[in-house]
């Protein structure tokens, strides 16, 4: 009796089992869902792999979507449904160009299974390739190369002076004489060595004068590089940006307190839909909740099509004022999104951006 029993549990359970080994529906079973590349060479250009898998339930399974992590990996999958018992394959395949070292990347897939999403993922390290002349220096300014033709001096205190240098190379077979013309008085611009022989590096080292430059916020100034002599003005040239602002970190506790403060009832106006060509009105209104004068020290919109003018530039303790701004849509089409910048005295918020946001249409004609 016992052995009877025993048969019939076997029985039973291998039953069990075969029911289990095909899924009801559509089924993925990745033979791998992850993958080692190792190292690779960024000359040798991009790798590929294919991930394989099997369906293993009884109906048709159909790679819906496919989504790599990022824009550096592309994929290709099997289009056509893949049958029960059938393999398939989704491919991954990488550009490891100006991507050095190690990396971690995954693809989501999803189906048609009762468990949609499944995930794959892949790994390596890019070993960069031998770096020339050109990598290391890509800016060409005529028979001048740079590593950047852009010194970014990033935030500069209103009274200050500071300092920033562009590196450069000679890759020509004679001397290049290098000046500048088109200098703005707030800056100075020197070559070093100002004569640079055959493959010499040297340096363009620039000297910023905020006070000089008496303005706020952001802010681009572009210089001509001349070599030997080269009159054309427009050929080549360095930019120079920095975002000029006040230093507040020397304000005592008590300065603080008493320090102005600005606050708006709403910085940012949804004009809703208007037609294109018609102009919109409207007044940031703000107050002086400080104990000391508030100083509005620009107004600076992000495009023309924006005209802004303050009320006061100057306000007591308590006081209100407003900021009027005329948003101008000729030539506009589609959701706009512009920005006021206001730039005051206010230790705690230096700078407010304000909104105009909405959508201009294009009425239909009769």
């Amino acid at each position: 009796m016992k052995n009877k029993i025993s048969i019939l549990v076997v029985a039973l359970l291998a039953i069990m089992a075969n029911s289990n080994a095909q899924q009801v529906g559509p089924n993925i079973s990745w033979d791998n869902p992850n993958h080692e590349f190792g190292d690779i060479k960024e000359e040798a250009g991009k790798v590929t792999h294919n991930f394989t898998f099997t369906n293993t339930g009884n109906e048709p399974l159909t790679i819906t979507n496919v989504r790599p992590s990022c824009g550096c990996t592309s994929s290709d999958y099997t289009k056509e449904p893949v049958a029960p018992g059938a393999k398939g394959y989704v491919s991954a395949t990488y550009n490891p160009e100006n991507r050095p070292g190690k990396f971690s990347k995954s693809i989501t897939i999803t189906t048609n299974a009762n468990q949609p999403t499944s995930n794959l993922r892949f790994t390596g390290n890019v070993i960069s390739k031998p770096q020339t002349v050109e990598d290391e220096y890509p800016r060409n300014l005529g028979e001048l190369r740079l590593k950047t033709n852009h010194l970014a001096l990033m935030k500069v205190n209103f009274s200050e002076v500071k300092q920033g240098e562009l590196e450069m190379i000679n890759t020509t077979d004679h001397n290049l004489a290098i000046t500048f013309r088109n200098v703005p008085n707030h800056l100075q611009v020197k070559a070093e060595p100002e004569n640079l022989l055959p493959g010499a590096k040297g340096l363009i080292k620039v000297t910023y004068d905020a006070k000089k430059k008496g303005d706020w916020g952001f802010l681009m100034d572009k210089v001509t590089v001349a070599i030997n002599g080269d009159t054309d003005q427009n050929k080549n040239s360095i930019s120079v940006s920095a975002t000029i602002e006040e230093n507040f970190d020397n304000l005592t506790p008590e300065q603080k307190a008493n320090a102005p403060r600005i606050e708006f009832e709403n910085t940012v106006f949804d004009f809703d839909t208007i037609p294109q060509g018609k102009n919109v009105d409207y007044s940031y209104k703000f107050k002086n909740t400080g104990k000391i004068d508030l100083i509005i020290r620009k107004i600076k919109p992000s495009c023309g099509c924006t005209i802004v003018s303050a009320t006061n530039e100057i306000l007591k303790p308590g006081a209100s004022s407003e900021i009027k701004m005329k948003f101008t849509s000729n030539g506009m089409v589609n959701r706009q999104n512009k920005s006021i910048a206001i730039i005051t005295n206010d230790p705690t918020q230096s700078q407010v951006t304000l909104r105009v946001t909405g959508t201009v249409i294009v009425p239909e004609k009769n």
